[in-house]
């Protein structure tokens, strides 16, 4: 979004401030699409940024799931049970059945014993449900390869449960792309030594390749599609021997938001002067690494205002009464008291992995950038309820 744009925003709305731009995430999954191909199907992992969720259903995205919290968005959201994936570590017996009742697509077991829960839930609901048996790629993560071929060799045991296929996911931020083209030739080995031990064939393969994406000053920001450019002819070939769906959270969303802040207190005269804003790091957090170590893309949007502005070597700190809260160590700007800020590519995660009821700070609000205009998401919401005893009660 053009500074101007965010401006209007900071006018309409204040700050702090996320805002999502719909238009360029739709962009990206448009983009993706045309890199893979008409044979790879794509699901968009909706822990990234659950707001980005009904334009993922109008661009024809699978959407995958991971707790009964994002299997209510989905269904505030109204969003068909077909295109659902229920994944998630922790599936007890009424996550298990609230989404049987609401008929998700597919479920993934992370375990065996996963898969005898989804069976009997299944079972008592009169229902065969398909489930995905996840592949651990060594972390904590799904099951190991002996699990899911013991799983595969008494498949007729589990009346409650058709087994489609596997899910596999690594992790995040992958740069190498070496090791995520080993991963497609391990899995298709996988279907091939199933179906010759077995008898079973896998029909579906969700694979989640965990590419990287640009956050830093110091990083390249020329081409952030590159990976799944790069990656491309590897997935198609893969689609031409299994039924493939590739799933990615940060990849589709990170460039599509960015987050306002305002400068509310400057201190000179330490050995690095402080800039105080009004968000801080229950607010913005990248890649879920320490914060205040590099630089992420930052614009001063008042910068042209005519105001005086001291240029500076600035420790970026925000409202919260921990030493901890540095959001950028080191960074030069020249600033004045009331300047906002954009933090760019803060699509993905901020919104969710915030410590929001830190300080029982107000909460941002969001705001979609959606046809041209700007549409309020959710407004400013106090947390200071939520901690206090015996707020729950009438």
């Amino acid at each position: 979004m053009t500074e101007a744009e965010l401006r209007e925003v900071v006018k309409a709305y204040g700050t702090p401030t996320y805002v999502f731009d719909e238009e360029a995430f739709r962009a990206r999954i448009r983009a993706v699409k045309e890199a893979f191909g008409p044979d790879v199907s794509l699901c968009y992992s909706i822990k990234a940024n659950p707001f980005l969720v009904p334009a993922a259903r109008e661009e024809g995205m699978l959407l995958e799931v991971c707790s009964p919290g994002e299997l209510a968005i989905c269904e505030h959201e109204g969003i068909e049970a077909s295109r659902i994936v229920y994944s998630g570590v922790c599936k007890q017996e009424d996550d298990v059945r609230e989404a049987l009742r609401y008929g998700v697509g597919v479920f993934t077991a992370e375990s065996p014993l996963q898969l005898e829960l989804v069976n009997r839930e299944a079972l008592a609901a009169g229902k065969c449900v398909p489930v995905l048996l996840r592949l651990s790629g060594k972390s904590q993560f799904g099951m190991i390869k002996a699990d899911l071929m013991s799983l595969v060799a008494k498949r007729d045991t589990f009346a409650g449960v058709e087994l489609v296929g596997i899910h596999y996911f690594v992790g995040t931020q992958r740069r190498k792309l070496k090791r995520q083209r080993a991963e497609l030739t391990m899995l298709l080995k996988l279907a091939d030594e199933l179906e010759d031990t077995y008898g079973w064939r896998p029909a579906r393969l969700e694979y989640g390749p965990g590419l990287g994406f640009p956050y830093f000053t110091d990083e390249d920001f020329s081409d952030t599609l590159a990976p799944a450019r790069e990656l491309a002819d590897d997935v198609r070939e893969v689609a031409q021997h299994i039924d493939l769906t590739v799933e990615m959270g940060r990849f589709f969303a990170s460039e599509c938001g960015s987050y306002l802040t305002r400068v509310v207190d400057l201190k000179a005269g330490f050995d690095l002067p402080y800039a105080f804003v009004d968000g801080g790091i229950n607010h913005v957090n990248y890649l879920g690494q320490m914060m205040g170590m590099r630089q992420p893309q930052i614009r001063n949007l008042s910068a042209d205002d005519g105001a005086s502005r001291e240029l500076a070597t600035w420790s970026l700190c925000g409202s919260l009464c921990t030493t901890a809260d540095v959001l950028v160590r080191e960074i030069e700007l020249a600033l004045a008291p009331g300047d906002v800020l954009a933090f760019d590519n803060i699509g993905a995660y901020s919104v969710t992995e915030g410590v929001y009821l830190f300080l029982s700070r107000t909460m941002p609000r969001i705001v979609l950038h959606r046809e041209g205009g700007f549409v309020l998401a959710r407004d400013f919401v106090e947390t200071s309820a939520l901690n206090v005893a015996g707020s729950s009660r009438g």
